[in-house]
C-alpha cells in the first residue's frame, strides 16, 4: 500500500512539473474579474496541462505600462488585453507574436467565423495582431417612463441631432425654485464618442485612409463633420440639456441616468447588462436605440471599441502555444455567448450570435440586438474601420482638453477644433 502512495505522489509530482504556466493580464474590474476567472477555470479542467495566472492589472493604460516595464525586466506576461487604440503601438513594438501567424500554421481555426466588422479594426495591411475580444460600441440608452411622462413616443428615440435636442428640451424638469433637477441626456467626456462621431458621418479621423494605407501623419478631422458634433455638445451644455461629466467618468454617467437625473445616456455597449439590471430596480422600462446623426448627413457606422487579446513573445515555445490555446478559448462561441450574456460586450462570432437567435435570446433580450444591429447595419470602409495611430492616447488627450474648454466656455466649437488638431498633430510628429 505504502509502495503504491509513494507511486501516485510520484505521477502527481511529474504531472504537476509538466504544465505549462501562463500569466493573463487583464483591465475588467467589478463583476467582470469573476466572470473571467470562471472561464479560464474551464479552460484549465479541458487543458489540465495548462496552469494560468489570471491578474486584473487595473486600466488599459496600467497594463501597457506594466508590460512594458515586465518585457524589460525579462518577465513579460503572455497575454495582455489592451484596448483598441493600444493597436499601433503593440505593432511598432516588436514584443509581440502576431495572431496571424498562429492563425496560419493551425487549420483547425476559423477565422472566417468571425465578424468582419471585428476583424477589421484589427486587421493592419492585411494582417491580424491581436484576438477580438471585448468588442463594444456606443448606444443610446433612454428612459421609456420619462419620454411617456413629457409626451416623447417611447418606441420612437431620437435619430437625428436636431430630434435630440427637441427631446432634450422636453425632459427637462425643474424644481419650484426654477432649479434644474431633471435633464436631458449626459455621455463621459471622452475622445471616443468623438471618434465614433467622424465614422459616423463616414469621415476619417487622420490621414492616409485612417492611418491603414500607411501610418497616419496628421488629423483631419477639423472639417463640418467635427465641427457638427461639436456644436451639439456645446449646444446641448449652453441650454443645460447635458450634464458633463468628469474625464473617462463612466460611472458618473451611468448613475446620473440609473437614478433619473438624465432621461438618455450615450454610452458602451458593454453597459447593456447592468443597465437591465439597474433600471428594473429603479422601476423604468429601458430602451435602446443606434445613435442619432446629424440632420441630412450621410450615415457611415460605428467603429469597434473596447480591446482584444495580445501574446507577448516568450523564449519557451511551449507557452506561447499555451497562450494561443487560451486566446483560441476565449474567442469560441461557448466563452463568447457567456460573456456577452454577463456584460453587453457582443459576441465577435458569427455562429455565436446564430446561436442565440435559435434559442430566442435575442427575444427576450432585445437589447443586445440593438448593438449587434447597429454594427451589422454600418457601413465597411476605413472610416468605420477605425483609425489606427502610434501617439493615439495623446491625440485623445489633445480632444477631450479642447472639449474641457469649450464646455467651460473658454473655447468656441471651432476653436476647440483648431486647438485639439494643432496638439494632436504635435503628438503623432512627435512619435515618429
Amino acid at each position: 500500500m505504502k509502495k503504491v502512495f509513494v507511486f501516485i505522489l510520484i505521477v502527481f509530482a511529474v504531472f504537476s512539473l509538466a504544465k505549462t504556466k501562463i500569466q493573463f493580464w487583464h483591465a475588467m474590474g467589478g463583476w467582470r474579474i469573476e466572470v473571467i476567472q470562471n472561464m479560464v477555470n474551464e479552460f484549465m479542467k479541458l487543458n489540465p496541462d495548462i496552469e494560468v495566472e489570471v491578474q486584473y492589472v487595473g486600466s488599459y493604460e496600467e497594463i501597457l505600462a506594466k508590460t512594458v516595464a515586465s518585457v524589460q525586466a525579462g518577465t513579460p506576461p503572455h497575454v495582455v488585453q489592451l484596448n483598441e487604440i493600444s493597436t499601433q503601438k503593440m505593432v511598432d513594438s516588436g514584443v509581440i507574436v502576431p495572431v496571424q501567424d498562429l492563425v496560419d500554421k493551425d487549420p483547425s481555426f476559423d477565422v472566417g467565423l468571425f465578424l468582419p466588422q471585428v476583424l477589421n479594426y484589427y486587421k493592419v495591411g492585411g494582417k491580424l495582431y491581436s484576438m477580438p475580444w471585448n468588442s463594444s460600441t456606443p448606444l443610446l440608452y433612454y428612459n421609456k417612463n420619462l419620454f411617456k411622462e413629457v409626451g416623447l413616443d417611447p418606441n420612437n428615440p431620437p435619430r437625428t441631432y436636431s430630434e435630440l435636442i427637441t427631446a432634450c428640451r422636453k425632459l427637462i424638469k425643474k424644481d419650484e425654485k426654477g432649479n434644474i433637477v431633471r435633464t436631458g441626456i449626459t455621455w463621459p467626456l471622452y475622445s471616443w464618442f468623438f471618434e465614433e462621431y467622424m465614422a459616423l458621418q463616414n469621415q476619417p479621423l487622420v490621414d492616409n485612409n485612417n492611418g491603414r494605407t500607411a501610418k497616419a501623419t496628421k488629423v483631419v478631422f477639423n472639417n463640418q463633420a467635427g465641427l457638427n458634433f461639436m456644436n451639439l455638445w456645446n449646444t446641448l451644455t449652453k441650454e443645460g440639456l447635458m450634464i458633463n461629466t468628469k474625464r473617462a467618468d463612466w460611472t458618473a454617467a451611468r448613475q446620473l441616468f440609473i437614478s433619473q437625473t438624465v432621461g438618455m445616456l450615450i454610452s458602451s455597449t458593454s453597459d447593456v447588462a447592468l443597465l437591465m439590471t439597474e433600471s428594473v430596480k429603479q422601476g423604468f422600462e429601458l430602451g435602446t436605440a443606434f445613435l442619432p446623426v446629424p440632420d441630412d448627413a450621410p450615415r457611415g457606422g460605428v467603429i469597434i471599441g473596447g480591446g482584444s487579446l495580445w501574446i507577448i513573445k516568450q523564449k519557451n515555445q511551449a507557452e506561447i502555444e499555451a497562450a494561443w490555446k487560451l486566446v483560441k478559448y476565449l474567442a469560441e462561441p461557448g466563452p463568447q455567448i457567456m460573456w456577452h450574456q454577463a456584460t453587453g460586450y457582443f459576441p465577435i462570432r458569427v455562429d455565436a450570435i446564430q446561436k442565440l437567435q435559435v434559442q430566442g435570446y435575442y427575444k427576450d433580450n432585445p437589447h443586445h440586438l440593438t448593438a449587434i444591429l447597429q454594427l451589422l447595419t454600418s457601413v465597411q470602409n476605413y472610416n468605420t474601420n477605425g483609425a489606427i495611430i502610434g501617439a493615439f492616447p495623446e491625440v485623445r488627450d489633445a480632444i477631450e482638453t479642447a472639449v474641457e474648454k469649450m464646455i467651460s466656455g473658454t473655447l468656441t466649437p471651432k476653436q476647440a477644433l483648431d486647438e485639439a488638431e494643432k496638439n494632436a498633430n504635435k503628438a503623432i510628429k512627435e512619435y515618429f
